[in-house]
C-alpha cells in the first residue's frame, strides 16, 4: 500500500505539536508495510505539479489512499483529488476552533468563522482521526458529517535518549539551580502562560519556558508583556537546538493549558520520568490520573500548592515521575503505526475501522 501522508506548509511548522505529530505517524508507519509518501505533487511541489497537468499527465503522483494533517488551500486540493478519484481520504484534526482560541492575535476573534470551515472541511472524509475522545465530541458538536475516530498522537521515546546527559549543560546556559519547574512548547496564552507566570511570581522556584515565541504582529498582547517582561525566576529561552535539554535541565512539568487536543509535550515529559503537575480539564481525564501519574489543579493557589508538596516530597516527585513514564508507553510509535496500517488497510477495503 503506498499512502501519502501530507503536512502542507511543513518547512514552517517544524516547531509546531501539528509538525511533531506529523512526523511521529511518518515514525510510526516506518515500522510497518506502508509505503509513505510526503507529497502529494508529482515532482515534489505544486509548481511542477501545475506544470505537469498543463501537459496532460496530471498533478497529482500516484498514492493508494490520502492522510491530510493541515486544513488549508493544499489540503483542499488533494480531498478533492481523493474524492474525485476514488482514493480513501483520511483527515487528521489537529485543529478545533477551541484550541485556535488564545493561539495569536486576533485568534479568538477568527475561532467561530474557522469552526465553521473546519465543520465543511472535515465533512469530506471517508474518516476524521483525533488525539482524544474529546477532541472527537468536539468535532461532534459541529457537527461533523463524517467518521470520527480517536488515536493518540504518540510519544518518540527514541528521539529521547540521552536526556540526562544534557542536564547541566542546559542548567547551566540558562542560570538554572534547585527544583525546576519547566514548560515545553510555543509560547501561547491558551497554554497557560499567564497562569505560568503568575504562580512563578508567588513561589522560588526557578521556572523555564522552553520554546520559541513571536513577537512580531501575530503575537497576542499578552505573549509580549509577558515575554518583555518577565518575572524574575522565569526565563524564557526560545527556540532550542536540541529539546532533550528542556527535559534534562527540567524537574517538574508544569502544563495550565485551558484547551488541548492530547498535548505531545506531556508525553514527553511523562517518557522521561518527570512529575508533570496539569490544569484540570476533560482531555487530560482519559489519560491521566491525579496522584498516581500527575497532579491536577484548577486554581493558581493549587499549582503553588502541588509545586511546594513536589519541593518537600521528593519521593512523591519519583514515584509520580515512574507511574508518568509507564503511562507514555502505553502511547509507542509502534501501537501507532499498528493503528494507522489497520485503519488504512480497513478504508481501502471499504470499511470504517472500528473505534
Amino acid at each position: 500500500m503506498r499512502a501519502l501522508n501530507y503536512l502542507e506548509l511543513e518547512s514552517h511548522l517544524d516547531r509546531s505539536g501539528i509538525g511533531t505529530a506529523t512526523a511521529q505517524q511518518r515514525a510510526a508507519l516506518s515500522h510497518t508495510d506502508v509505503d509513505v509518501v510526503t507529497s502529494p505533487w508529482r515532482g515534489g511541489h505544486p509548481a511542477v505539479g501545475s506544470l505537469s497537468a498543463a501537459v496532460g499527465r496530471g498533478a497529482f503522483r500516484d498514492y493508494d489512499l490520502a492522510h491530510c494533517n493541515l486544513v488549508g488551500p493544499g489540503s483542499v486540493a488533494v480531498a478533492r483529488h481523493a474524492t474525485a478519484n476514488g482514493i480513501p481520504l483520511v483527515l487528521h484534526s489537529h485543529v478545533t476552533r477551541e484550541d485556535f482560541a488564545e493561539s495569536f492575535r486576533g485568534s479568538t476573534t477568527v475561532a467561530p468563522f474557522l469552526g465553521r470551515y473546519l465543520k465543511w472541511f472535515y465533512s469530506q472524509a471517508d474518516l476524521v482521526l483525533c488525539p482524544s475522545a474529546y477532541t472527537k465530541s468536539v468535532l461532534e458538536s459541529y457537527p461533523v458529517d463524517a467518521p470520527i475516530r480517536s488515536m493518540t498522537n504518540g510519544v518518540d521515546t527514541d528521539s529521547l535518549a540521552g536526556f540526562e546527559e544534557l542536564r547541566e549543560e542546559y542548567r547551566r546556559k540558562y542560570d538554572l539551580s534547585g527544583m525546576v519547574v519547566f514548560a515545553v512548547g510555543n509560547v501561547f496564552e491558551r497554554k497557560g502562560l499567564t497562569t505560568f507566570c503568575e504562580v512563578a511570581e508567588a513561589t522560588d522556584y526557578d521556572f523555564a519556558w522552553f520554546g520559541p515565541y513571536d513577537t512580531g504582529p501575530h503575537a497576542s498582547r499578552t505573549v509580549n508583556r509577558w515575554v518583555a517582561n518577565p518575572p524574575a525566576n522565569v526565563t524564557f529561552t526560545g527556540w532550542i537546538d536540541d529539546i532533550r535539554g528542556a527535559f534534562g535541565a527540567g524537574d517538574v512539568y508544569l502544563f495550565p493549558t485551558k484547551n488541548e487536543n492530547q498535548g505531545i509535550a506531556v508525553l514527553e515529559a511523562m517518557a522521561c520520568g518527570k512529575a508533570v503537575v496539569l490544569r484540570d480539564i476533560p482531555v487530560f481525564e482519559e489519560f491521566y490520573t491525579h496522584g498516581h501519574d500527575c497532579l491536577k489543579c484548577d486554581t493558581d493557589a493549587e499549582f503553588r500548592r502541588a509545586l511546594d508538596l513536589l519541593s518537600r516530597d521528593p519521593e512523591l516527585r519519583r514515584r509520580l515521575g515512574e507511574n508518568a513514564r509507564e503511562t507514555a508507553a502505553e502511547h509507542s510509535l509502534d501501537r501507532v503505526g499498528e493503528r494507522l496500517e489497520a485503519t488504512y488497510e480497513a478504508l481501502l477495503d471499504g470499511r470504517v475501522p472500528d473505534p
